[in-house]
């Protein structure tokens, strides 16, 4: 891993490896991942108490599935007189629930670290198969050149968004949306149409362990040479009651900007795709009465000669989705340490979970709406082509707001 990751001379990546979220070692009812993997399927249930979406979207083989909330309330069936193993993302809601079994009679135990820790044993196991790394790299050349080279390129082409010269800082937050643009920005360099420059940009904002390994494991089977720098992004929010995901992101925006620009970069991407775009633009009309969308390019307005690009923005996620399932590949969804049910990608439309989320009942409506419209999402895209001014209430131009009063009594168009 050491000759994949360009430390700054300040970082330190054992320091970086931050405590599991754990209440702390309970070692009467705890079992390590180790210990499990020795022990006989058929001396012990495993049960896996986190949401229906978390679980589909991967488990440990042979567990199945009961709510923490099922589990607390005694609506199970589970034996007394057999060994129960419960386990959730990092082992905190677990071993609340394997000690209120106990109190009750159960013989039940927690797995140290949950299925982030078993997990990265098993990713680490896999990092070093190079076989698998040709596989997922021909994956991009073959089958998904179409749905996903084909549309990288597209984008860069009709918004210009990379020119001869550039030195691209390719932001990656660990998701499998960042994880690809990174895949797709070298093989797009392997191709070397023009000359241009990458940096592979990690910040870590205050990830726990389980999240930041599962980053560098990624990283080292898709052979990704990453660049890891540290904020205290997680720590400046912890105690923000009010849209701290927002404060989060803007932060972390800034972060970004700031290191590529130290690194001698000029720009820096982010892996927004197609579905981010159209809902950002449906939440805007519907959540802010505003009608605006998710640009392909920007200029920074605080870091001179920045910019920001979405190389992304034609890829479907159900296309990422698609090449993820295909290669085996896991990534972290929300890389938030104090959320323990958050961490294992995406999940899906129509999954429980995160009702409260406006983006979620965005997707929702979009998959609804498709159902009689399968163009729905390229028209929403397209509308934000073919505004026609003079069929406008209104409109803001650099902060100005215009009406269509302002040219009614003349007669002309706006």
């Amino acid at each position: 891993m050491s000759e994949l990751i360009k430390k700054n001379a300040s970082l330190d990546i054992e320091k970086t490896l931050r405590p599991y979220p754990e209440s702390g070692p309970d070692e009467t009812i705890s079992i390590s991942p180790a210990a499990l993997s020795q022990l006989d399927p058929q001396d012990h249930l495993l049960i896996d108490v986190r949401d229906e979406s978390s679980f589909s979207m991967g488990n440990i083989p042979g567990s199945r599935r009961i709510s923490r909330e099922d589990l607390l309330s005694g609506n199970h069936d589970l034996p007394k007189d057999k060994k129960i193993i419960l386990y959730c993302m990092f082992g905190v809601l677990s071993l609340e629930a394997a000690k209120t079994l106990n109190a009750q009679g159960y013989n039940a135990a927690n797995l140290e670290g949950g299925y982030g820790r078993w997990l990265v044993q098993v990713m680490q196991q896999d990092a070093d198969d190079r076989t698998r790394l040709d596989e997922i790299e021909k994956s991009l050349r073959k089958k998904f050149k179409k749905e996903i080279m084909s549309r990288f390129v597209r984008a860069i082409n009709d918004y210009e968004l990379i020119q001869e010269g550039d030195r691209i800082a390719v932001c990656i937050s660990g998701g499998k949306d960042s994880m690809l643009m990174a895949k797709c920005f070298q093989e797009l360099k392997r191709r070397n149409k023009f000359n241009f420059d990458l940096t592979f940009l990690v910040m870590n904002p205050g990830y726990t362990d389980v999240t930041l390994q599962m980053i560098l494991n990624n990283a080292k089977l898709l052979n990704i040479p990453i660049t890891m720098f540290e904020s205290d992004i997680f720590d400046a929010v912890y105690n923000i009651e009010k849209s701290p995901c927002y404060l989060c992101a803007r932060m972390r925006r800034g972060y970004l900007y700031s290191k590529a620009k130290e690194l001698g970069c000029n720009k820096i991407a982010l892996g927004h795709h197609f579905d981010d775009v159209i809902e950002t633009t449906l939440m805007s009309i519907l959540y802010s009465g505003q009608t605006q969308t998710m640009m392909p390019k920007l200029h920074s307005t605080n870091f001179e000669g920045m910019e920001l690009i979405r190389p992304m923005y034609y890829i479907r996620e159900a296309d990422v989705k698609r090449w993820r399932d295909h290669n085996g590949l896991t990534f972290i969804r929300c890389a938030c340490r104090f959320t323990d049910t958050c961490s294992v990608d995406e999940s899906n439309p129509g999954a429980t979970g995160d009702s409260g989320s406006k983006r979620l009942e965005v997707k929702r409506l979009i998959a609804k709406l498709k159902e009689t419209n399968p163009h729905v999402e390229t028209n929403l895209l397209r509308s934000m082509e073919n505004i026609h001014l003079n069929a406008v209430l209104g409109y803001k131009k650099d902060g100005v707001k215009h009406s269509f009063l302002d040219s009614y009594e003349t007669g002309s168009e706006v």
